[in-house]
């Protein structure tokens, strides 16, 4: 009976605290913050991205992902496909960045995925790169909309909900 007491008031506890977990963030930035600033090399040409905040004044996408997420590689290649496709998407930039630790699983992937985006970088570091950890990626990949200042105005933002940002 002593036994039966601790076990309810264990319970009890545990079902209060898992109340205060489902209010917090699902991780990530959020809308609102200011997206931080980085560079990356480009794959392709060898040379770096210049920073992040050089593009301020055009709105940008910054999409992370890795080709073993499939969720994200999904997301990752319809987004880069309402881009190519629109006509009116010269305000925005799309930047592509995997978390992939081979080079060559990254071109394939974008090889099939058909991303012609010149903004589609690779960070071979994966998931202990200094860029994951900036952006807080550790409960899963994601995208953000920034606004022309850098601002995050959308995050997990989808094909349907760009397309018809950009019309």
């Amino acid at each position: 009976m002593k036994y039966v007491k601790w076990i309810f008031v264990v319970l009890l506890i545990g079902s209060l605290t898992s109340f205060v977990e489902k209010d917090k963030p699902t991780g990530g930035l959020n809308v609102g913050d200011i997206a931080p600033d980085f560079k990356i090399q480009s794959m392709s040409a060898g040379q770096p991205l210049a920073e992040l905040s050089d593009m301020k004044g055009k709105y940008v996408l910054l999409s992370f992902w890795a080709s073993y997420d499939a969720h994200s590689r999904m997301q990752n290649a319809s987004l880069s496909n309402v881009l190519r496709s629109a006509s009116r998407n010269e305000n925005v930039e799309m930047v592509s960045v995997s978390f992939d630790e081979y080079q060559s699983i990254f071109k394939e992937t974008v090889r099939k995925d058909q991303i012609v985006t010149p903004t589609c970088f690779v960070e071979t570091k994966g998931e202990s790169s200094g860029l994951f950890k900036k952006y807080r990626l550790g409960r899963g990949f994601t995208n953000y909309l920034l606004d022309e200042n850098g601002v995050i105005i959308a995050k997990n933002i989808s094909a349907a909900e760009l397309s018809a940002y950009l019309n």
